[in-house]
């Protein structure tokens, strides 16, 4: 049952119970208006309360039936948020926890709202490129006006009850009810049960006293904010037309968009990534049941900016740190960093006073290994490289606690190899956090063959606690992410020696939606870090042709923005990338070098090879298991990577584009004597999936 039914005295209550958020999918909506059907027909009930079980009164409509037939199947919501309005018994909403989305929209519907306080209150449809779709740009301006109602929709950001509850002339919440909220529901259903006309949202009047000119500024506003995304405007557009419409013809507008924008590549996008974010947390041979570790205290080795960024992450989550170096000038230089980076958030008003001193109380640092014996998981980031992390590991084997996790940040290097160096292979993992690690939302966990399921379950649960989006890589050079844009950065490459400048390729993948290219890319993480990789790589693979013009740019000590110049020069104590003649000149001298007549490369191509590298590789990731779905390579590369969110990521942008479409760029690439005509061979599951009119999705 996803709708329970119970009187209590002359009140009916319903209680949605669909976990996790009480999602309205069609078999809740059934039971939802069964149970509204049997209040109504109850002589002995005089009104009616509808809450959620559990921590939700309603997370809102199951995205999984979007689409789908089932979304439209009756009752769909606007249907069933119909039936709550014509109640013929007062419907009282008694909200608790979260109510978002259709969930807001339903209780829009209902005569009478009373919320606990502390209730996140959202609609955040525009989140997957929609407007509410069951009346929320409609009702929501009739309740807490149309300024307010605006910013809600636009953002998509939770607002909470008692903030939302001071708005003058509100009519959202009838009441705040401390304590228990069901008995205060009851309580306060009673009270109303006899008066009529029964209040309905709907009636009420949305008002702006200079509406031509809100809503322009408020076009403005968005089209600067929300330029690849259709969906702000038109929500712009919806919450004007309830203050210039009838109600239900501003419900027939809202329909309208609501239905457009469910084609539109950016919705699909957004849903895919929405999808794919949760799907990215189940691994299909780890039970969610699988019981996890207690991680109570944590070790990092290193103090630098990766190990004082890791740091911060477990410190904001209120778990002790002890941070190891070799010399104490490191660790106060590491320390010394970590405030400043909390200070620079207390004098945003992002972190209150006392909880900056708070993090700070629960770090401590030390010079000797023997002081981490007591932490239940320790994160290497020292330097990257293999005989370091040796001498590293054979120290944590001796000192750290039995069942402790052994973790590595390392970015490309061996993780079983590194689990070779202890004599617990099943407690060593992969931890690859992205710089700045207490920013960067993505994080690589890399699962040795050794690994034991309960330390990836146990590492999964702490990256959602620090509010990482945790992806599973198998062991590879450079897992999903750096052994993907390895390709992506060979075509860059290939483009400088065929004819076109840093700039243009970074302003062509700019414009299709990238962060930023793959130059500035380079200046900002450091050149020379590539190009200690490269050294290590292609030693070892001789036969992958590359170009040489990065190692150029590195032989010139042009290692980037640390250095004041890279593949740009940059005036000090300013970011912004200014062209550079020296490089210009540098790959033109190259290009003679090689006997290469520069050609004009458009826009498309420097796009397709750069994206379509990614692609094919991902293929091949996927195909060998390294990635458990190609859905986890997007949140790779839209959260570590800096990908077009509104394209989706490169394997969903594949599918968008139709992998024969891919394959047959790919083959036109295969002519050009100046690439690598072997990389361009399609993956063998790209080749199926286009042969069988498959996605990779």
């Amino acid at each position: 049952m996803s709708a329970s039914y119970e009187v209590r005295g002359s009140v009916a209550v319903i209680t949605l119970n669909n976990p996790p958020v009480n999602g309205l999918g069609l078999d809740t909506r059934r039971e939802l208006a069964t149970a509204l059907a049997k209040a109504e027909a109850d002589a002995t009930v005089t009104a009616i309360v509808l809450t959620g079980a559990g921590k939700a009164f309603s997370g809102g409509a199951d995205i999984r039936e979007f689409g789908s037939p089932r979304a439209t199947q009756e009752p769909n919501l606007i249907s069933l948020i119909n039936l709550v309005e014509a109640s013929g018994k007062p419907v009282v909403a008694a909200i608790n926890g979260v109510c978002m989305g259709g969930g807001l929209e339903l209780a829009l519907g209902c005569h009478y709202r009373v919320a606990a306080p502390g209730v996140n209150v959202a609609l955040p449809e525009v989140k997957i490129g929609l407007v509410p779709g069951a009346g929320g740009t409609q009702r929501l301006p009739r309740a807490i006006g149309v300024e307010a109602a605006l910013n809600m929709i636009v953002a998509g950001e939770p607002v909470k009850s008692e903030r939302l509850a001071q708005i003058p002339g509100q009519t959202l919440f009838q009441k705040i009810i401390e304590g228990d909220l069901l008995q205060g529901a009851i309580a306060f259903a009673n009270e109303v049960s006899a008066v009529r006309p029964l209040p309905r949202v709907r009636d009420l009047k949305a008002k702006h006293p200079n509406p031509d000119a809100y809503f322009q500024f408020a076009r403005n506003t968005v089209k600067a904010m929300a330029k690849n995304f259709p969906a702000p405007a038109r929500c712009v557009d919806c919450v004007e037309q309830s203050t210039r419409l009838g109600f239900d013809a501003g419900m027939a507008y809202e329909r309208t968009a609501f239905m457009a924008l469910m084609l539109t590549p950016e919705c699909k996008a957004l849903r895919h990534a929405f999808l794919a974010e949760r799907a990215a947390s189940k691994i299909a041979d780890v039970p969610q049941d699988t019981p996890v570790r207690d991680i109570s205290k944590l070790a990092v080795i290193g103090a630098g900016t990766m190990g004082g960024g890791i740091a911060m992450n477990f410190l904001s989550a209120g778990l002790p740190v002890v941070m190891l170096e070799t010399k104490q000038e490191a660790l106060d230089r590491g320390v010394a960093t970590i405030r400043k980076n909390y200070e620079a958030q207390v004098k945003k008003g992002k972190l209150a006073a006392d909880a900056y001193e708070q993090r700070m109380a629960l770090l401590s640092t030390t010079l000797n290994y023997a002081d981490l014996k007591d932490a239940d998981m320790v994160i290497e980031a020292v330097f990257e490289e293999i005989g370091i992390k040796e001498q590293v590991f054979k120290q944590l084997d001796e000192v750290m606690k039995p069942g402790a996790i052994l973790a590595s940040n390392t970015s490309t290097l061996d993780v079983d190899k590194i689990a070779s160096f202890t004599r617990r292979p099943e407690d060593v993992i992969g931890t690859h956090f992205f710089s700045p690690a207490n920013v960067m939302k993505l994080l690589e966990v890399v699962r040795g063959a050794k690994t034991a399921k309960d330390v990836l379950a146990t590492v999964m649960q702490l990256g959602k606690k620090i509010k990482k989006t945790c992806v599973v890589s198998g062991v590879c050079d450079g897992f999903i992410g750096n052994r993907m844009i390895e390709q992506y950065l060979r075509q860059a490459g290939f483009l400088l020696e065929e004819g076109c400048t840093p700039q243009q390729v970074d302003k062509a993948v700019e414009k299709f939606g990238f962060a930023m290219g793959p130059h500035r890319m380079g200046d900002l993480a450091g050149n020379d870090i590539g190009w200690a990789i490269r050294k290590r790589r292609y030693v070892e693979k001789p036969q992958m042709r590359y170009s040489k013009t990065a190692d150029l740019l590195c032989e010139l000590g042009r290692y980037g923005q640390k250095t004041g110049a890279g593949w740009y020069d940059y005036v000090p104590g300013k970011r912004d990338p200014l062209p550079s003649k020296v490089v210009t000149d540098m790959i033109e001298q190259h290009r003679l070098a090689l006997g290469i007549a520069p050609r004009k490369i458009s826009d498309e191509e420097i796009v397709q090879r750069l994206v379509y590298s990614l692609v094919n590789e991902g293929a091949k990731i996927v195909e060998e298991g390294i990635a458990g779905k190609a859905s986890d390579i997007d949140m790779v590369y839209l959260t570590g990577y800096g990908f077009p969110l509104h394209r989706g990521g490169p394997m969903n942008y594949a599918d968008t584009v139709g992998l024969f479409n891919v394959v047959q760029a790919m083959k036109r690439f295969q002519k050009n004597p100046l690439d690598d005509a072997t990389f361009w061979e399609p993956a063998p599951l790209l080749v199926t999936l286009a042969a069988e009119g498959k996605t990779f999705n």
